[in-house]
């Protein structure tokens, strides 16, 4: 049926194209501005990081690209291969000598002087495969077993396995996206109350089995309780935040990553921009995400496809949970979660995923009746 379609193909979604440009251009500069400092001291080349960055937006361009041009009907074939693949990551992750620990949790597996966050991975997989199971189930969609107990399953193992490294951030996310894909399929409401009061339950265990879980949230409630310690970050970032007011300090005049904001080129970007850029700059910011999001909305209304659809809304879904999950933690309104910027924040495995994302949402757009 592909091949037939492929007849109808017109140019992907120049919008979102331009809207994803501006997005990595303004987070190459901002990762070379939050950085340098730091590289230069820790390895001698204050453009490290930002190389680093370049290549691994090169490889995602790459990999967006010919996502773009692969009709997205032929990844249904291979959704359980790619599930499956995905899972082995997440398992080869927590084989001790494989997997890498930086910050605590062992998710990376390193590739030569690279490494892969298996859990990103995990992210599109899980997406894929719920889009083509949700297709292929629609008519059984408000049964238990069809349509609730064996996809949460699905998402439940994949946390679990996530949650072993030990990464919540991107369980949150994983989780957040796949119910919300779910519920826009048809999913009975009352399974979902079910589901929270499980949650809630598992969030507090989560919680109360792992001390650093507790220090973060007692130090989100009161961070100067502990100002060089759980709180550290959090203040530093407000402090980043706070002298930006509305125009900024200016392009790479800022104090806190000199050192004061722990790696602030990763996670905390945000703050960098909101004290280099003011006010102004990270409405500026926020304002892109949402077009990017407006925009692949307006794409995923006019496909016809379920299968596109699903997928489009379950990448529209996860970039726009880890976005507000990021900058809520940033200016202080959640605990700190570990959770990227998408296309902003360095990061190889982040960033390459996103586009590949992005690269799905092109070739969507192509069959939309724009």
């Amino acid at each position: 049926m592909w091949k037939d379609r492929l007849l109808q193909k017109r140019t992907p979604d120049l919008i979102l194209l331009l809207l994803v440009g501006m997005l990595l251009i303004v987070g190459l500069l901002m990762v070379y501005s939050s950085s340098h400092v730091w590289a230069e001291y820790k390895y001698g080349d204050s453009y490290f990081f930002v190389k680093r960055q370049l290549l691994f937006m090169i490889v995602g361009l790459v990999g967006m690209t010919i996502i773009t041009y692969t009709p997205y009907e032929i990844w249904k074939r291979y959704v359980t291969v790619i599930l499956v693949g995905c899972f082995l990551l997440l398992i080869i992750v927590l084989i001790p000598g494989i997997g890498l620990v930086r910050g605590g949790a062992q998710s990376w597996i390193g590739i030569g002087a690279f490494s892969i966050q298996p859990s990103e991975f995990m992210k599109l997989g899980l997406i894929l495969f719920l889009a083509a199971y949700l297709t292929y189930h629609h008519r059984n969609i408000t049964k238990f077993t069809i349509g609730f107990l064996f996809p949460i399953c699905l998402i439940v193992v994949a946390f679990a396995l996530i949650m072993l490294q030990p990464d919540f951030g991107t369980g949150i996310v994983l989780v957040g996206t796949c119910v919300l894909m779910l519920y826009i399929a048809g999913v009975r409401l009352k399974y979902f109350a079910y589901l929270s009061i499980v949650g809630v339950v598992g969030f507090s265990f989560l919680i109360i089995s792992a001390p650093y879980r507790l220090s973060r949230i007692t130090s989100f409630l009161n961070p100067w309780e502990d100002p060089l310690g759980d709180g550290f970050q959090i203040i530093q970032s407000l402090y980043a935040i706070g002298p930006g007011k509305l125009m900024g300090v200016g392009f790479d005049n800022s104090l806190q990553k000199h050192f004061y904001l722990p790696e602030p080129q990763t996670d905390f970007i945000f703050a960098i921009i909101g004290e280099e850029f003011g006010f102004i700059g990270a409405v500026f910011v926020i304002v892109l995400f949402l077009l990017l999001c407006f925009r692949s909305f307006y794409i995923l209304y006019y496909v016809k496809d379920p299968f596109a659809r699903y997928i489009a809304f379950g990448i529209i879904a996860m970039i726009l949970i880890q976005v507000m999950i990021n900058i809520s933690v940033v200016i202080g309104l959640i605990p700190v979660t570990g959770i990227t910027l998408p296309f902003l924040s360095y990061g190889g495995s982040s960033l390459t995923i996103t586009l590949c994302s992005i690269g799905l949402l092109l070739n969507i757009s192509m069959y939309s009746k724009l």
